[in-house]
């Protein structure tokens, strides 16, 4: 995911999103009072694995709305709309992640005022800023931190249901522990095994299972839409012609030319390719899609090399 826009389309994009997010907010005069007693508690999650997550913790008593949630769609590519602004408006919980992954939603929560409206930035509960790898989900201390400050806000804003948010935070950390037990399996059998990736979306489930992750510069510049270096490019390829890493992992929502021309060489080489994703594929929670991924790197890296 791109984390900074230097270029002449930055003041354009945030000219656009100021003025649809005053369509939408002006059109909140047009819609109504306040929520009645009684109604779910509305969630906005700019990214639909916080989403999920809060939908498992709020059960019956909240309404879920994430913003990115296509996986087949680039998520550099979003742009915000007024129904965007409206949700956020209304919204008594908002989650998205920061570190600069999801700027605009400074921009369109700083364009609705709501004093009532509690906010959780992941990035700010793991200690990321701007400039670090904003993939945190793919951190295994990530998604519990998230949990229990969700828990702690819908403790605060519906003190009624505290013993239903505290028994789903339960169940959800406990439904957690398969992916723990999994990531502490394969570093007992693949810690220090080279792999190199074309973006560092899988970076922090990596360093938790202790694999050398190459090339790192590479991924950085194909995150940041620039252009990798010609050693760089050289060092990556030799990589996969040598067969010196054991998995190629790769971002499927941002398969740009460079990307397909390392793919193709790794099926070349011989060299299995996984991939991965930054929205979570429709039809599954957050949990089975971190364990599918897990499992799937574990084959790869099962193969012969």
């Amino acid at each position: 995911m791109k984390l900074t826009d230097h270029t002449g389309g930055a003041a354009s994009f945030a000219r656009r999103l100021t003025k649809r997010a005053a369509l939408g907010l002006a059109a909140l005069a047009l819609s109504g009072a306040a929520l009645a007693q009684g109604a779910p508690i509305r969630i906005v999650a700019a990214e639909n694995f916080y989403g999920d997550v809060a939908k498992q913790l709020g059960g019956s008593h909240v309404s879920v709305t994430s913003i990115l949630s296509n996986p087949d769609q680039d998520p550099h590519l979003f742009e915000a709309s007024p129904k965007t602004a409206r949700d956020l408006h209304w919204a008594t919980l908002v989650v998205y992640n920061g570190a600069d992954y999801d700027p605009w939603m400074d921009k369109l929560l700083a364009a609705s005022s709501n004093d009532k409206r509690a906010v959780i930035v992941a990035a700010d509960l793991v200690g990321k800023k701007a400039g670090d790898n904003p993939h945190l989900w793919y951190d295994p201390q990530t998604m519990p931190a998230v949990a229990k400050q969700i828990v702690a806000a819908l403790d605060r804003a519906d003190a009624a249901h505290k013993a239903d948010y505290d028994k789903n935070l339960a169940q959800l950390l406990a439904s957690l522990k398969p992916i723990d037990d999994k990531v502490a399996a394969l570093k007992a059998k693949y810690q220090g095994v080279p792999v190199t990736a074309t973006e560092p979306v899988f970076g922090y489930m990596s360093d938790a299972i202790g694999l050398q992750m190459r090339n790192a510069r590479f991924q950085l510049a194909v995150m940041n839409d620039t252009e990798p270096s010609a050693s760089d490019i050289a060092a990556f390829e030799q990589d996969l012609r040598g067969r010196r890493v054991r998995v190629l992992i790769y971002n499927s929502q941002a398969t740009e030319a460079l990307t397909k021309r390392m793919l193709a060489l790794a099926k070349h080489s011989g060299v299995p390719a996984m991939s991965v994703t930054e929205t979570e594929p429709a039809g599954k929670t957050f949990q089975q899609w971190m364990l599918g991924q897990l499992e799937t790197l574990s084959a790869a890296l099962g193969q012969t090399n």
